[in-house]
Parts: structure tokens; sequence; C-alpha cells
């Protein structure tokens, strides 16, 4: 090789390793370490997003049994909630306990020797009905701003093609993983509709690696995370190729990580792939410095927090379909509309959960709640999308109506959270500049005749706002 060859090479490699060193200098490339994922800004489209679907289907979806009657939102005792789960994608675990609800339904409906992977030809086959474009066409009538589905839950069942081999000797006759490529078919279904597109992913617990049934949540549900290196580089890699075909804007991983996964080197790799990308939290205690959002499950917070969350909870007590919930089961819609403006008021998302059978149906008591969700949002969602906390989550009024603030730029939103039925509504606290503008949403932003006192704003109602739920007072310009 020629002298000048040599240096042309040399030149080559500097200027490579320089456009490399330029790009990890302005936080476009993020080193395999922690110090340098927790200098990454999180990405602002999560914040002003808000609403989230949430999709559990698998397996479960065919016995679609849980015994409904616990409230994941107010769980005593955790070792009665594992025996009696209300969540039917945990049917593998529950049916475990003898005498359980799920055994005994099990052994009455398939019979004693029927395994739970036997159910995998019963997905593949009623799956071939399922629609990708009806379930994003319904989220984009709700106004869901990204849609999260549960690619591998615990029971290890793969809803997309992989060639990462497994490596233990396998549990079923049937191949692990779908015949259809679910995850693949619904990104590109969602993001027809300009809906962001994230996978969940059961990184601690698969249950085809460690078959100790869960009976408690501490310690053993934690001590039930398989710690191989054989299971840890299985996680890791698919977690990568999820990455790979499918550059989803949200990993959300469940019960932690194996401690001999490479979560760092993954997670590098993921924010030079999606530079938009945001992750949750569930993955290892000692990482929160580089987490995007915390995930309380059934809960909202009490206060307004600094950080984000997102609450995941079901329309039901089950986040797989259960077949044997009722109405009374489910969260209704105004209560759901309460709980949302209340979580945004917070600084919160909700990641709200759609059950489908097994035929991909999102059936009515789920549906019929998205749907009044829906309409709500497109008459209010100017006052959710795009918002951010008030420096008071809170407010009160001369009625007993409790009222949540947000912020948009310099417009204030007050949203009422129960019928009002007056003629003049004093919103306590607040203190508008002369040129502010006072509208209900709802009204087509009709103007109101407003005064300042000294209790607060003082709005004149029409008598045609009265019993109005959850209405949105507008007051353009406050900040000004």
């Amino acid at each position: 090789m020629t002298k000048v060859k040599l240096v042309s090479l040399f030149f080559l490699y500097f200027l490579i390793k320089l456009d490399v060193y330029a790009q990890v200098q302005s936080s476009k490339i993020y080193l395999p370490n922690e110090d340098s994922l927790a200098k990454r800004q999180q990405p602002t489209w999560f914040n002003d997003a808000k609403l989230g679907i949430f999709i559990h289907w698998g397996l479960y979806s065919v016995p679609a049994y849980a015994p409904p009657e616990l409230d994941p939102g107010n769980v005593n005792n955790w070792e009665e909630f594992y025996k009696k789960n209300p969540y039917a994608e945990w049917y593998l675990n529950t049916m475990q306990f003898n005498q359980s609800p799920t055994q005994k339904y099990h052994i009455e409906k398939y019979g004693a020797n029927f395994n739970y992977y036997d159910f995998i030809p019963l997905f593949n086959e009623k799956s071939k009905k399922w629609n990708p474009d009806t379930w994003a066409s319904l989220f984009e009538q709700v106004g869901a701003k990204y849609v999260v589905i549960t690619t591998k839950h615990h029971d290890g069942f793969l809803l997309w093609n992989s060639a990462v081999p497994y490596p233990n000797y396998s549990p079923t006759k049937h191949a692990l993983s779908a015949e259809r490529n679910i995850v693949g078919e619904l990104s590109a279904a969602v993001r027809k509709k300009n809906i962001r597109f994230g996978v969940y992913y059961s990184g601690g617990l698969d249950w085809t690696f460690y078959k100790v049934p869960i009976n408690d949540i501490w310690p053993n549900l934690f001590m039930s995370i398989p710690q191989t290196y054989a299971y840890g580089n299985y996680a890791t890699a698919h977690f990568n190729e999820l990455i790979d075909k499918f550059k989803p804007d949200i990993l959300w991983n469940d019960i932690n990580f194996p401690d001999k996964g490479d979560f760092v080197g993954m997670l590098a790799y993921y924010y030079y792939k999606v530079p938009e990308g945001i992750i949750n939290d569930r993955w290892n205690a000692k990482n929160k410095k580089i987490y995007g959002f915390t995930t309380p499950e059934y809960q909202v917070l009490k206060d307004k927090t600094d950080y984000k969350w997102e609450t995941c909870r079901g329309l039901g007590n089950s986040f797989g379909y259960n077949a044997i919930e009722t109405d009374v089961h489910h969260i209704s819609a105004d209560k759901l509309i309460d709980m949302f403006v209340d979580i945004v008021s917070k600084n919160g998302n909700l990641l709200l959960n759609v059950g489908p059978d097994a035929e991909g149906n999102i059936p009515d008591l789920q549906a019929s709640r998205l749907q009044k969700l829906g309409k709500w949002l497109s008459i209010n969602g100017e006052a959710i999308f795009g918002t951010s906390s008030h420096t008071q989550a809170e407010g009160e009024s001369n009625t007993q109506a409790r009222i949540r603030f947000t912020r948009k730029g310099n417009d204030l939103y007050a949203v009422l959270l129960d019928p009002i039925s007056v003629s003049k509504l004093i919103i306590k606290g607040l203190k508008a500049n002369n040129t502010c503008k006072v509208s209900v949403l709802s009204q087509k932003n009709i103007p109101l005749k407003w005064s300042q006192t000294y209790e607060g704003i003082a709005l004149d109602l029409p008598t045609k706002y009265e019993n109005e739920y959850a209405t949105t007072i507008k007051l353009e310009g406050y900040f000004k």
C-alpha cells in the first residue's frame, strides 16, 4: 500500500473518530454508562401526549378468566391477591394454586391435562380475524397519542416473529410466538394515524425460565426473576431486535431486568436508533437517574409532582380480557374523565388499558367508555393535550364542584369535575389581568362576563350551562 493511501486512510479514520466524538459531545450519541445516559434530556412529546392506550393481548385472552372481585388499586393482603388474582393475564400463575377459582375453572373447562401452552394453536387460529386498522381507528377516535402493546408478557409468549433463538429446551410442542406479526402490523396501523408506538416487554418475569408460582409480592415476586446469562442475553437480544424492527417510541419494561442482561448498553443503542425515545422506570432500582417516567398502577398521586409520571390501569379490574367481568367491575365514563383530568393536572399521563378477546375484538364494555372519553376530549382536549401543570393542581369555588387546573402558554384552564347549578361562579384565589378573556370550551368560546373580587374571579353563567359535567373554563391570556 502506498504512503499516500496510508495517510488517506489514517485521515479518514481520524475524521470518523472526530465525528463520533462531536456527536457524543452534542448528545447525539450516548455512551453505555449511567453518567452519559443521565445527561439526556427527556423528549417533550411524552409530556404533551397525556393519553396512551395499553394493550394486553395473548394466550390468556383465550380462557379470558379471572375472579373479578378484588380491587387491584386497594390491596391489603398480597398473598390472597395472588391466589385470587383479578388480572386475567396472570392465568398461568393463578391456575397452579390448589383449589383456586382459576384452577377449578381451568379443569372444568379444559380438563386437568390441558397445558396452558396448548392455548397457542387456539390463539393463532382465533387471531386470524383480527384487524389492526379497527383498533387504530378507535384509538384515533378516542384521541390517544400513543399505544403500547405487550410484546411478551410473563408467560414468555411473543407477539412478533423473533429471530432470537430460545436458549432452553422448549416447554411446549408449539412455537412460543404468534403466527401473525402482531407487533409489526399494529405498529404500521397506528403510525398511519400519526399515533406513536411503544412496546411492553416483561423483562423480569418469564415463566418458561422460572416456574415456581408467585404467591406474594416480596420477596417472592422479585426472587422469581431468572438470573442466568442465558435469560439475560435472551431478554437483551429481544429488546435490541424490537428496537431494530419497530423503532418504538417507548420501551416499557416490567418487573425489573435481569442483572446479567446488558441494560445500559441496550439503552445507549436505543437512543442512538430512536433519538426521541423514552423509557419507564421498571428496570432496576439502581438506575433511577436515567428513567423517563414513573409508573404507579391503578393509583393516582395525591399531589402534583415535578417529575413525570404515568398511571396505568384497565377499564375493569384486569388488564387481559376477563369475560366474566360485568359493568360493575368497570370504571364509569364520568369517573374515567374525572380521574384523567386529575392525573393531567398533577403532571401525569394516563396509560389506559384495553383487553381484546382472542379474536381481537375490543368488548363493548370497554369500547363504550373509550368513546365517551373521546367525545369529551373532542370538546375539551384543548385543556388537556400539550398543557403543563399549573402552580397548583386543585382549586376551590363557591360551589361543591372540585376544580383542576392546567396551563398552555399564557392561558389557564379550570375544569369543574362536578355538575354546577349556579348563575355566578367564583373561582377562588385567581387574579387575572384586565385583558383576560373568559369562556366555556363547550360553548364555542363565547365570551363570559367576569369581574375580579377579593375572593377570586367571578363569572356570570347563563342557565344553559347548568348541570354540565366536567365543564372547562378557559381564561385566555391569564398570565399576560
